[in-house]
């Protein structure tokens, strides 16, 4: 099961990176997006449902230009998967460059993607579920 969360999570990706929206069909119905795993957010700390993902995503991105997201890399972790990203962009107040290494844990329920909890740095993902880099 786990080689298929690899690849249900790499269709997600793609299909985020193509469009800017999450994947309806292989996202569980009690979808959670997690924030309360990411140092220094103190804002709201689980966003419910695909909606609350899409509004956080759509918040994080507001203050941003020229925002790009890359997948740099998938890993197996049994029921789970580490996905290991990068993100930059400008800042629209300030015109400044901002890059961002972090990763994404996603958890599984009945082939779908039910949680992801977000990670400052790809090594604090990978050490909560017993990996290292």
């Amino acid at each position: 099961m786990s080689q298929e969360n690899v690849e249900i999570a790499r269709r997600g990706y793609e299909h985020f990176v193509a469009t800017g929206e999450l994947r309806r069909e292989i996202v569980h119905p009690d979808f959670v997006w997690d924030m309360s795993t990411f140092r220094g957010r103190p804002e709201q700390q689980t966003y419910p449902g695909i909606e609350g993902a899409m509004r956080f995503i759509a918040d994080w991105t507001e203050s941003r230009e020229e925002w790009d997201h890359q997948l740099e890399e998938l890993r197996d972790a049994g029921d789970r998967v580490v996905a290991i990203l990068r993100q930059s962009g400008r800042s629209k107040a300030t015109g400044l460059p901002a890059e961002m290494h972090f990763a994404q844990v996603w958890t599984f329920r009945d082939g779908k993607q039910f949680r992801t909890e977000m990670y400052a740095t790809p090594g604090e993902a990978l050490e909560a579920v017993g990996l290292r880099e």
